[in-house]
């Protein structure tokens, strides 16, 4: 442990520093966080400026607050204390690792005292946090607990069969009970949450987890003050697998790399690795939380996909990445496991930048913010280079197209049933004209026509 280089880091999920002991309590909610989060170290020394003052009386100081954890955290905790002179200046060094507990306040009582550490903050545990933590004890996920008064009619079993058809598998109420959608309660068995979130039926599923589910906007700008396009997908999340593609093709630009006579569309973001983010985002989110949901948010510079909950508790941002995996959703991710959805635990992270840098794209932002972890995406450079402000999206960027046709396909994307007539009234050229930029449009593959000659109409294709 560098503590040179320990001091000079911003506060975190595992690091915070102190000036002085005077104020015991936030020390001490300090530790009961970093205990139940992810373990980490409080450095008492060093000012919120990076000044380091040194703890006087040092020895005292230590007798002090190791009295105070002795007789204020409940279970009893034993954190590691050293005593490190920087600059001739003594520092306290506590280290705390992630136990078991809840850990609390003793003064403040196992209810109100349990804190957790979310950013470079404490913060007190409401009811599901509570409940998580008490779930991390018994060694149990949200996901295996049974839906008490549900059975197995609450589940949609044909779409359980069709689903698991592809591998061969029998489906009866044993497998179901194997694969953890059916949980044994009070002697029979019930519905598992995992199995109604991913099987239960529509009326059913939205009623117990209305928040189960994925939501995906394209905004105008860089922010989110103006929609260009949303939508919620319906169904379980299991859809999201076939909706969230393409909502992102209909709302993304493409490039276009000519080599050997042969033309490459290169998608604005990778597709291998937005698919692996959503298995994750999917198995990890934590569906006790209401009021939040999967998101999916394109922007004018970047594509976000997050999901509620952080990291399960006992990892950190640095684990992740090192491959560690601690599974919160055990049931969903057995199901995307013999689904062939996942791979070996742990390696998702590592199948992400290898997607990226093997597509030439810029490497993810991970991003853990408070109750919500967050995946940023940026655009291939080759989209960026050929992009132009007044073509549509979903537009292969090097296609030369005019102002009317740019104008015909402006009118599509807005859900308007354009035809040739509209494009020359609004351009005051003939329609023989139109005509010719709409067959132009037809024949460079942007545009298609639906349905019959007198009252069909024209749609932007979808690039599969």
């Amino acid at each position: 442990m560098n503590i040179s280089e320990i001091l000079i880091r911003p506060e975190g999920k595992t690091l915070e520093f102190k000036r002085d002991i005077s104020s015991l309590k936030p020390i001490l909610k300090t530790l009961v966080a970093f205990a139940n989060t992810a373990g980490g170290i409080l450095i008492i020394g060093r000012g919120s400026d990076g000044t380091i003052h040194g703890v006087p009386e040092v020895l005292q100081a230590e007798e002090r607050l190791a009295n105070a954890i002795a007789d204020s955290i409940r279970p009893a905790m034993m954190p590691e204390i050293e005593i490190y002179s920087h600059n001739d200046k003594p520092l306290l060094i506590l280290r705390v690792f992630h136990w078991k507990g809840p850990f609390y306040l003793k003064a403040d009582g196992p209810e109100k005292g349990v804190y957790v550490r979310l950013g470079s903050t404490n913060r007190q545990a409401g009811p599901e946090i509570l409940a998580e933590l008490q779930r991390s004890m018994q060694n149990r996920s949200y996901d295996q607990l049974p839906c008490a008064d549900l059975s197995v009619k609450a589940l949609d079993v044909e779409k359980v069969k069709r689903i698991f058809s592809v591998t061969g598998r029998k489906i009866d109420e044993k497998k179901l009970e194997s694969l953890g959608l059916l949980v044994p309660y009070a002697g029979g068995l019930s519905v598992s949450n995992g199995g109604l979130i991913l099987f239960g039926l529509d009326n059913v599923r939205k009623r117990y987890f209305p928040d189960a589910r994925v939501s995906c906007a394209r905004f105008r700008g860089t922010d989110k003050t103006e929609f260009i396009d949303r939508m919620d997908i319906t169904g379980t999340v299991l859809n999201a697998f076939d909706e969230v593609p393409r909502f992102i093709r209909r709302n993304t630009r493409l490039a276009a790399k000519i080599e050997n006579m042969h033309r490459q569309d290169i998608p604005e973001y990778p597709e291998l690795a937005i698919r692996e983010i959503l298995v994750n985002a999917i198995v990890h989110a934590d569906y006790s939380l209401r009021g939040m949901r999967i998101l999916v948010a394109i922007y004018a510079d970047r594509m976000e996909v997050q999901n509620p909950g952080m990291l399960p508790f006992g990892m950190t941002m640095e684990d992740f990445k090192a491959g560690v995996s601690k599974i919160r959703n055990r049931v969903i991710a057995r199901v995307f496991r013999e689904m062939g959805f996942m791979e070996e635990w742990g390696s998702g992270y590592k199948r992400v930048l290898h997607a990226c840098q093997s597509g030439g794209y810029p490497e993810p932002d991970w991003q853990e913010l408070g109750m919500a972890f967050r995946v940023i995406f940026y655009p291939h450079p080759a989209v960026l280079e050929h992009s132009r402000a007044d073509v549509p999206v979903n537009v292969p960027v090097n296609v030369p197209v005019n102002d009317r046709q740019t104008w015909f396909l402006e009118q599509l994307a807005a859900g308007r049933q354009s035809r040739a007539s509209d494009l020359a009234a609004h351009w005051d050229v003939t329609e023989k004209t139109a005509k010719r930029d709409i067959a132009d449009l037809k024949k460079k593959g942007i545009i298609e026509f639906i349905g019959a000659p007198k009252n069909g109409f024209y749609r932007a294709k979808v690039n599969a």
